[in-house]
């Protein structure tokens, strides 16, 4: 299923991302220039976009350990 009109082979898995089954995420840029991030586990879900301004806050946010 494609998720954004995206093909499925065009998305990347996080490398925090284990074989365990854990939480998974998937990314993967828009043609319009957003980042897609979709769910590894459950790609019926479809995925959330941002501008990559704000995936870049979020993303800094993360390995910072403010959120």
């Amino acid at each position: 299923m494609a998720r954004y009109g995206l093909p499925d082979s065009a998305w990347a898995k996080s490398s925090y991302s284990g074989d365990n089954g854990g939480t998974c995420i998937e990314t993967q840029s828009t043609p319009d220039g957003l980042v897609a991030v979709g769910d590894s586990k459950d790609r019926t879900l479809g995925a959330h976009t941002f501008v990559p301004a704000e995936w870049q806050t979020f993303v800094t946010a993360v390995r910072d350990g403010s959120l």
